[in-house]
């Protein structure tokens, strides 16, 4: 296994999301903090930013007002820590199909159709990334920052291995992830009537040898 690949694999920290200074110290805490993100991540795909309120995600996630205040400052600061967490989870989930694939064109095949089974169980997730271009800007363009830098990172690594062309760079990065982004869209969110499987091999069979006449 390579160290780009074992990089992805890496989960997040418990806690990380919280406030500063307010990581939870127990599992009691950690539990307490899953859950008000998950009810978070709800309530906010459900209504939206502006129409969620906070006592609406403490009620959803069945902890007292001042428990929110335990871990959170405001609305918008869960917002900011939802984003960041509902990155890391599409990274946890997709690493171990990268990881356990025998080459970085089956490594982009799996992820993609490990991605797309994420949408399909999460499809709030567009709704919250999108809407956090405008709630929180340094949230939005950092998670696709990060996305991108990993893709480039394991790429550039195939290519030092000779599993791809030697001059692929963070163009090539962000193209792989705009077309993740969107056949995620269009298959996890919008419709389910391909299967994840067919489209990962369909844009496998794209990455490996292009779109010209053959």
């Amino acid at each position: 296994m390579s160290v780009e690949r074992a990089r992805e694999a890496t989960p997040s920290a418990p806690g990380a999301a919280a406030s500063d200074g307010k990581a939870p110290r127990t599992e009691r805490g950690r539990r307490t903090l899953r859950a008000i993100l998950d009810a978070a991540a709800i309530e906010f795909g459900d209504r939206g930013f502006h129409e969620t309120s906070i006592s609406e995600i403490t009620r959803r996630a069945g902890v007292a007002l001042g428990s929110f205040y335990t871990y959170f400052d405001s609305k918008d600061a869960v917002f900011r820590a939802l984003v960041r967490d509902m990155s890391d989870q599409v990274r946890d989930h997709v690493a171990p199909a990268i990881r356990a694939a025998p080459s970085q064109l089956d490594a982009e095949q799996a992820g993609l159709k490990s991605f797309i089974e994420f949408v399909r169980v999460h499809k709030e997730i567009y709704r919250i990334i999108d809407e956090a271009e405008f709630v929180d800007p340094d949230s939005f363009r950092l998670h696709y920052a990060t996305t991108a830098d990993r893709i480039a990172q394991r790429l550039q690594a195939a290519a030092a291995r000779g599993e791809i062309r030697d001059d692929v760079n963070e163009i090539h990065a962000w193209a792989v992830m705009g077309m993740n982004v969107f056949l995620g869209l269009r298959y996890g969110v919008w419709g389910e009537d391909v299967t994840p499987e067919h489209v990962s091999k369909v844009i496998g069979d794209m990455l490996a040898r292009g779109i010209a006449s053959r």
